[in-house]
Formats: C-alpha cells, sequence, structure tokens
C-alpha cells in the first residue's frame, strides 16, 4: 500500500443475529480463492469500480461490522460496503412463505442470520460461473485461479495475495488456447472471451431479469450460468440455477422424501416460495439437506449445464 493510496472506512449495524461469515463467504469460490478471503478476522474483496480497481475489507466488530475500502474505486466499495455485506437483501414475505414448509421454516429459523450479497458486478462472477460448466469443483476453481492468476493484477491494499479479476478486454482479447493449460476446452474458453467482449452491455443491465436475458442470448450461457451471476450480482434471491446436477435431488429430497428429481419437480416443489426459491435452495445447501447418494460421489456443483 502505497502513501497516496485511498482508505476510507465506514461502520455498519446489521440486524440481530447477522452472520458476516456465512453470507460473504458465498462470495469466494473457496477459502483459496484469489479475488476473495478470509485473511486475520476480515474478508477481503478485491474488484474493478467505475472508479478504478478496488479492495473492500469486511470486519466484525461488536455488533457492529467495520467496511474499509483501499485503492482509486474505494468510495465505491464504501458506498456499497452494506450491499455486499448482504445488508440490502430483502427478506419482506419470506418468513410467511417458508412457514408453509415444516423444513423450511426451520431453515429460516436456524441461518435468519444468513443474507444474499449484492456485489453489482457481473463479469468476474460471470468468469467463474462458466469455469464451473460441467466440470467438477476442483477442475472449476483450477481454471478460475489460474485464469487469475495470469490475466489479473495485485489489488490494492495490504493484502499481498489478494488479486483483482481480469479485465474483460484482456479476456477478450486472449487466443482460446491460452486457456488450454487450466484445463479450460475451447467450448468453455470461447463462451468466457465472447461474454468479456459483451462485458460492457451486462454490466449496464438495470436488473436481474434483464441481465438474465443478455447473458442467455449469449451462444454457451445457460439458465444455469444466468442464476449463479444474478443471485450474486444483483442478490436475486428467487434465481434458481435450473440444470444442476446435484440441486432437483436435494430440493426434492428435503421437500417430498424423494431421492430423485429432476428440474421440472424441483421447480414445481419451489414454486410456493416463489421471489425466494434460491433462498430456499441455498438454506438447504448450507444446512447439508442432500440427497442420498446411490452411484459415484462428484464434486458439489459439478456437471450443471450452462
Amino acid at each position: 500500500m502505497t502513501r497516496a493510496e485511498t482508505v476510507l472506512t465506514r461502520r455498519l449495524r446489521p440486524p440481530e443475529g447477522y452472520h458476516l461469515a456465512g453470507t460473504v463467504g458465498r462470495l469466494a469460490m473457496n477459502r483459496h480463492d484469489p479475488c476473495a478471503r478470509a485473511v486475520d478476522g476480515a474478508f477481503w474483496w478485491a474488484t474493478p469500480t467505475p472508479d478504478g480497481p478496488a479492495s473492500l475489507a469486511l470486519r466484525g466488530d461488536g455488533a457492529e461490522v467495520v467496511a474499509t475500502g483501499y485503492g482509486p474505486g474505494a468510495a465505491w466499495v464504501i458506498e456499497h460496503a452494506d450491499a455486499v455485506a448482504g445488508l440490502r437483501d430483502d427478506l419482506t414475505g419470506f418468513a410467511e412463505l417458508a412457514a408453509a414448509h415444516p423444513v423450511v421454516a426451520e431453515l429460516a429459523r436456524t441461518h435468519r442470520g444468513l443474507r444474499f450479497p449484492t456485489t453489482g458486478q457481473v463479469f468476474p462472477r460471470l468468469l467463474r460461473a462458466i469455469f464451473e460448466q460441467k466440470v467438477t469443483g476442483i477442475e472449476a476453481y483450477r481454471a478460475y485461479a489460474a485464469t487469475v492468476r495470469r490475466f489479473g493484477t495485485p489489488a490494492p491494499g495490504p493484502v499481498a495475495a489478494l488479486r483483482l479479476p481480469p479485465a474483460p478486454a484482456v479476456i477478450a482479447a486472449a487466443p482460446y488456447w491460452e486457456f488450454h493449460p487450466f484445463g479450460v476446452e475451447q467450448r468453455r474458453a470461447d463462451t468466457v472471451r465472447r461474454a468479456a467482449a459483451l462485458a460492457a452491455r451486462l454490466e449496464a443491465c438495470a436488473d436481474a431479469a434483464e441481465a438474465t436475458r443478455r447473458l442467455t442470448a449469449i451462444p454457451g450461457i445457460g439458465p444455469w450460468t444466468a442464476a449463479e451471476v444474478v443471485r450474486t450480482a444483483y442478490g436475486d434471491a428467487d434465481a434458481v440455477s435450473v440444470g444442476d446436477y446435484h440441486i432437483p435431488n436435494m430440493v426434492a429430497w428435503a421437500l417430498a422424501g424423494e431421492a430423485r428429481g429432476d428440474d421440472a419437480r424441483m421447480l414445481a416443489l419451489l414454486e410456493p416460495f416463489t421471489g425466494h426459491r434460491g433462498r430456499v435452495c441455498v438454506l438447504l445447501e448450507v444446512a447439508g439437506r442432500h440427497a442420498p447418494r446411490f452411484g459415484p460421489r462428484l464434486a458439489p456443483r459439478s456437471f450443471a449445464k450452462f
């Protein structure tokens, strides 16, 4: 950190029972994510902003959360710190909907401190989601982390290991074969390059619905990828990852006692929770309400459709 680097701080007042680690931890692919990680009791998140690169640190301090922004985009991340911390997540009506099913009602009570972050950033999450298509979690992480380390840059602030997501223009200009050493075949490499070329249009979307329309119009991006993106970029609590290998079975098992289910069955079971369908799926995942396994064990979120 240089002397001239901007550093700004803001104190946030979360609701009673709020769970900081459980909320912001969902922004990281895992604890080794080069763009988002816990360091010395704080959660660090690196991001581009309209004002330039920035890092945001969120640290619990009694009943408050202290947000500290670093870099040219410090003012932007401080302004949006409450959203990134999930404090703009609107739970209106969820308790009433959850009461209709004993499992969901229990999870809503047990995990009432979890909130959906809203980053306001589409392409960084899209980059990761494309790499997660139709592969195991381990393979996806290797591709994502290697791409960030190859094309990203050091993030502002004192955490040396933190890196900014690659700029869309850099990814769009890279030939597809540069991704091969990271375990990314041409189809996904072309998809991520295609998406990067359209990143400015994607970032300009007014809401999750518009973003979903634009995302799914891009060849190689389907409803699963779009849902993964808008759930984080827009805090869309209704986004359901249709096409996932595991989620339909998890929903069918938890809500109907059925060991296996397809997308249609999953959506039918989630229909009573419209507006918060994605929230129900996340709560089931957090609680470990997975269906019994009858076949080879696969890494979570593996073999999702695009």
